[in-house]
């Protein structure tokens, strides 16, 4: 062998070691979900969305909720048996109603036990999801989100806004066409989130609390934290099983050139750092 030979095969196993990478990683998390649906008995399904870098220009490309994630997790609790509960492990932005609202209105009437994991964040539909759910379970740093429309680039509930600062007359027509938009969209959602808060809690209160997480009361980013959201009446736990945190660490942010945090991957306990090799001080 040559060291022609030799090049060659370093650049058909540079091709091929991210395919590698990848049949791996997936195998893995094949056995951890395998792992924790044995031990809870249930249907482990996780919607989970991270930023990804397009791999020759290296743009961020943000991935949200849409029709072939409805679609999948719908097959999937389809595919579940009744007395099965659902364990749905939810990390995303947020993203399309209409899919997010599929997905909800799927785990509702699942007549098994239907729990929500949200082992960091689930935002805008990710929450519209987690209402559907008998259980909600969130790390304690874990956020959901207000679920009011967004309408392109604007929050539904400022562009009607205004309609109370001006006259209809010194409003162009585009602004009142989105602001009859607006008020559809606030009113379709308020009525998406009472239907799946219905028998949880009774008929006023899950009025009440569709209205102050659909009427613009926040910005749309605004973090819901455990102990607000057990006082705005969601049954949140902050009961996080350690398999929830393994299986996000299967599914790693794609890696920068220089990467914005860093630490040693090693539970610390007190005493002196550990090194390894070298001397030691």
């Amino acid at each position: 062998m040559n060291a022609m030979d030799l090049l060659w095969l370093f650049f058909i196993f540079s091709a091929l070691q991210p395919v590698i990478q990848k049949k791996v990683m997936e195998a893995m998390r094949q056995r951890k979900i395998a792992e924790i649906e044995k031990k809870r008995g249930s249907r482990v399904i996780l919607l989970v969305h991270r930023q990804e870098t397009m791999s020759f220009l290296g743009f961020p490309l943000m991935r949200f909720i849409n029709i072939e994630d409805s679609e999948e997790v719908i097959r999937a609790i389809q595919l579940t048996d009744d007395n099965v509960p659902v364990d749905l492990i939810l990390h995303t932005p947020g993203g399309l109603v209409l899919a997010a609202t599929q997905i909800a209105r799927a785990l509702k009437s699942h007549p098994g036990k239907t729990t929500v994991f949200v082992p960091h964040y689930a935002m805008s539909g990710g929450t519209l999801i987690a209402l559907a759910a008998d259980e909600i379970h969130m790390s304690e740093h874990a956020v959901l989100g207000p679920i009011d429309p967004q309408l392109g680039q604007k929050a539904a509930a400022s562009v009607l806004k205004v309609l109370d600062l001006k006259e209809p007359k010194d409003i162009d027509d585009d602004t009142l066409i989105l602001a009859d938009m607006s008020k559809k969209a606030i009113a379709q959602v308020q009525r998406t989130a009472e239907t799946l808060l219905a028998g949880d809690m009774d008929k006023d209160k899950a009025k009440e609390l569709a209205r102050t997480l659909s009427e613009g009361r926040w910005t749309h980013d605004y973090p819901i934290l455990p102990d607000e959201a057990k006082e705005l009446g969601l049954k949140v736990s902050t009961e996080m099983p350690q398999e929830v945190y393994e299986l996000m660490n299967l599914y790693p942010q794609p890696t920068r050139a220089v990467p914005s945090v860093e630490y040693l991957p090693e539970k610390r306990s007190g005493g002196r750092p550990r090194f390894h090799g070298g001397d030691q001080p």
